[in-house]
């Protein structure tokens, strides 16, 4: 893989951020706890958790699934760095034209392409899911619930603040993306998935033997 020259990285701390700001792309200062910022550390944290899945996943026993499902993940981590740097940059000051790394339509079009795609090998849902199994489904839930949390901050900084045009399409998409990931990880490479069963009966068999 090419590596392109993006930044330079020297000294990892420079005092700057002490007095509680921080600096957007273009100069601008803003407090670290701006929403732009809420909404960039967001979509890191769900990067992190990718990462994770991404992890656990190549734990799993060889074979092309296993691979082809690392690939898909691992254009969604680019994509979403892409997306916290389009996020990092002062939209009234934003750099020359070319250097934004923005989320477009043809993104959100392959994350539908490769839902459709999976939802093929999948039976209709007659219930909801419960997070967890094993820890690439558990992983993909909280994937899951995190990327909800991104688009919530996304829409409330839409209200006050620039976002690019395919930032929140993306976001939503992708939450969906990750729920199809959790069932076709279950159904496919050999993954429990509960589902959930409305008011159950009380659990009577809770109690353990003292020893």
């Amino acid at each position: 893989m090419d590596k392109k020259k993006v930044v330079h990285i020297g000294r990892v701390y420079t005092k700057k951020g002490d007095t509680g700001e921080t600096s957007l792309v273009g100069g601008i200062r803003i407090a670290k706890d701006h929403p732009r910022m809420e909404a960039i550390g967001t979509v890191d944290e769900l990067n992190s958790l990718v990462g994770l899945v991404r992890t656990f996943n190549g734990q799993k026993q060889v074979s092309e699934r296993r691979d082809k499902f690392d690939g898909i993940l691992q254009t969604i981590q680019q994509w979403l760095f892409d997306l916290g740097h389009e996020l990092a940059c002062d939209p009234k000051n934003p750099p020359k034209k070319g250097k934004i790394a923005a989320i477009t339509d043809e993104q959100v079009k392959w994350l539908e392409d490769v839902i459709d795609a999976m939802n093929e090998e999948l039976e209709p849902l007659d219930s909801f899911v419960l997070p967890g199994g094993s820890p690439v489904n558990a992983f993909l839930h909280q994937c899951r619930t995190v990327c909800r949390r991104a688009e919530r901050v996304l829409v409330g900084l839409s209200r006050d603040d620039e976002v690019g045009p395919q930032a929140i399409a993306f976001i939503n998409r992708l939450s969906d993306t990750f729920f199809v990931f959790s069932r076709w990880v279950a159904c496919t490479m050999g993954e429990d998935e509960v589902l959930w069963n409305p008011a159950s009966s009380i659990n009577k068999n809770w109690k353990w033997k003292q020893d």
